[in-house]
Order: C-alpha cells, then structure tokens, then sequence
C-alpha cells in the first residue's frame, strides 16, 4: 500500500502502489501544464465514505511506494484518467472497482491483438 502526502497535511493517504502509479502520472502531467482540477475517491475502509480534493501546482504531492519497482500500465485505463481529470466533475476513483475498471481495458486491449 502506497501513501500519498498533499500539502501540508501530516496525515497521508493510503492507496493501492498500482493506482498511485497511474495518478502520479495523471498529476504530474496536468500540474506540469499548470492545470488545476479535482480529484474525488471513495474508499470503503475509511472512516469517511468520500473525499475530494483540489490539486494545483502551488500545493506539495509526495507519492511513497511500498514496492521498490514499478509496474506497466494500462494505456487505455491512463487515457480515462486523464479524460475524466479534464472534465468539470474532476477525476473520480473508486477503491472498490478500480482493479475492473483497469482489467477491462487490459482485455480490450488483448481482444485487439
């Protein structure tokens, strides 16, 4: 389990080192373009069922992974990060289903082939 540190909250965010992977990429990419956004996650095991946050460039993000390497990841599911991150509702992640989410495209993708 990989932890996400925003800002100045001493308190980081625990999230799967797979699905850190992809939003360090989403993030670094739209903050490297000086784009604001939202990003919104419910996580069952957590005391509250959702969270959102607003992510821009003056505020600090600090991704620790728990894995020393690092895996490859799904084109396709990275594209609808990266769409639903430009959207008005913002990036929306789902704990629960994301894995799916990502499978569904890792089988498109071998259907493709």
């Amino acid at each position: 389990m990989g932890k996400l540190s925003y800002g100045s909250n001493p308190q980081p965010i625990d999230i799967d080192d797979r699905l850190l992977q992809y939003l360090q990429v989403v993030l670094s990419t739209k903050l490297r373009r000086s784009e604001s956004f939202t990003i919104t996650w419910t996580d069952a095991d957590a005391a509250h069922s959702r969270t959102t946050l607003w992510i821009q460039p003056a505020i600090s993000l600090r991704f620790q992974y728990s894995s020393t390497g690092s895996e490859r990841l799904s084109g396709g599911y990275l594209r609808q990060l990266a769409d639903q991150a430009a959207m008005s509702s913002g990036l929306l992640l789902n704990a629960a289903t994301w894995r799916q989410q990502e499978d569904s495209h890792r089988v498109h993708l071998a259907a493709a082939a």
